[in-house]
């Protein structure tokens, strides 16, 4: 329980506080009398939970509690509670939630504040965007109070660090900002920190507002701080050295610093087999370069470089496009937008409407297209798994990127032919090259080459060689174990 008593003025008195209030309808001021003493209790009935006041509170005021503010406080078995005078603080408490208590109706020269906050929200379920056939079942929720509690029940360490800011002229979003003290790096920590506490925004209503105002380049198509679901991934990134940005209302949180390889990693990763984890983020990585690539390949060919193909493949390419009315650029444009309708379409609609969009949809018309002589068979088929290629990206942020990026590859294929998708290529390249997340190199341990870091990059290596933490998080405590005491065998007899 704290307990203070607040002589600070505030700018705003107390009848202008009061009549804001008042034309609010949810707000209720009552004034009740025991014995020769009356007392008011004014509070917004949508914020509170009422059985707090009906239990916590109006069973203990009795004519003898009632003398003085104080004698009141020690009688109410509430934990949080304060006496104050500070006409903003009180609004704020107000506003959050709290009840107010005071004995002058016309001049009340101090008032106690009851912390009583009705808390609704969902029940904690198993994570739907990350979701993972093997390990934990639990999501983050939109309270912050239960997510830094889910946080701090796989991390029971007094180092656990919780900075917490209020961000937002109107929302007044509470934002945590949590690292391990003695393991992540003070630098990192103190640049989130204060990029948070200079922000001016009028509302934060999700963790993804935070995304676009923090990162260090606003302008590129590439996520640099990642978002989870999982409070096991976050408890695992804080042991990393990393830093967690917990929003309240959210239920994703944030972690910094990031490399691209994050996001080709799912965290499901961990619970398997190194070599059965590693042959999947390989497959992601090819699915990835397969979805950037081969439409724009297809392109380029058909339109530059057709005397790169085979006799065999001209002559099928050549008998798929002979009713084709469209250039190849065009047809593929059209079936990349189509694509992205029917995507966006199943987005959208509800679950089981979305998904007979997507199924019954993309067989109807690729069927009518390919018919009807609009597109050619064989680009239907490469773009229909050039769109299931893209879906193997774990992180749906990265996913998104990766459509968006197909389009200038289109492009410049059709320009320029191959040499286009080269240079396409070096340009993003020298753009992820320059990109930084919170001052630490994107492209790592790729650029700058760090071959330590290589063993949980591409293929992640067994945990017996994952001793140490990440060399680009420039931590303070870079041993992780002693990789000689954590394995070594011992039997019973020995």
């Amino acid at each position: 329980m704290f307990f203070k008593k607040n002589a600070r003025n505030g700018n705003t008195s107390t009848p202008t506080i009061f009549q804001q209030f008042k034309q609010s309808n949810d707000f209720l001021t009552f004034e009740n009398k025991i014995g020769t003493v009356s007392y008011f209790i004014s509070y917004f009935k949508s914020l509170i939970d009422l059985e707090v006041l009906h239990r916590d509170i109006l069973p203990f005021l009795t004519e003898s509690t009632l003398k003085n503010l104080e004698a009141l406080s020690l009688t109410i078995p509430c934990e949080n509670k304060i006496i104050s005078n500070d006409m903003q603080e009180i609004s704020s408490q107000v506003l959050t939630g709290s009840i107010l208590i005071y004995l002058d109706k016309d001049k009340p020269e101090q008032f106690l504040i009851v912390q009583a906050q009705k808390n609704e929200g969902r029940q904690i379920s198993a994570p739907e965007v990350e979701f993972s056939v093997i390990g934990p079942k639990e999501a983050f929720v939109e309270s912050i109070d239960t997510n830094i509690n889910l946080i701090r029940k796989r991390i029971p360490s007094p180092n656990l660090r919780v900075i917490t800011v209020q961000v937002g002229e109107i929302s007044n979003t509470q934002i945590s900002v949590l690292y391990i003290d003695g393991i992540a790096n003070k630098e990192n920590a103190n640049t989130v920190i204060q990029r948070i506490r200079d922000l001016e925004f009028d509302q934060i209503i999700d963790s993804s507002y935070l995304t676009q105002m923090i990162a260090d380049n606003h302008h590129s198509p590439f996520p640099v701080i990642l978002d989870t679901e999982r409070p096991d991934r976050a408890a695992a990134v804080l042991a990393e050295g990393k830093i967690v940005i917990v929003v309240d209302g959210s239920p994703h949180t944030l972690v910094a610093p990031t490399t691209l390889i994050d996001y080709f990693s799912s965290f499901e990763d961990y619970f398997l087999n190194p070599h059965i984890a590693s042959a999947f983020r390989l497959i992601r990585v090819f699915s990835v370069a397969f979805s950037l690539l081969m439409t724009p390949t297809y392109v380029a060919v058909l339109t530059h470089h057709f005397e790169l193909l085979p006799k065999d493949l001209m002559n099928t390419l050549v008998s798929s496009r002979a009713l084709v009315p469209f250039p190849p650029f065009l047809e593929a444009l059209v079936l990349e937008l189509v694509i992205e309708l029917l995507r966006e379409a199943g987005a959208r609609l509800p679950t089981k409407v979305g998904q007979t969009i997507g199924i019954v949809g993309g067989i109807v018309i690729g069927t009518a297209s390919v018919e009807a002589g609009l597109t050619s068979n064989v680009l239907l088929i490469i773009i229909a798994l050039a769109a299931l290629a893209s879906f193997t990206t774990p992180v749906y942020q990265m996913g998104n990127t990766i459509r968006l990026l197909r389009f200038p590859f289109l492009l410049f294929a059709h320009v320029w032919g191959l040499v286009g998708i080269v240079l396409c290529f070096t340009f993003f390249l020298t753009h992820l090259l320059r990109l930084t997340s919170f001052g630490r190199p994107y492209l790592e341990p790729l650029y700058p080459p760090r071959v330590a870091d290589l063993k949980d990059s591409i293929i992640r290596l067994p945990f017996v060689f994952q001793s140490k933490r990440p060399i680009a998080v420039q931590t303070e405590n870079k041993q992780r174990f002693s990789k000689e005491k954590a394995f070594k065998n011992k039997d019973i007899d020995e």
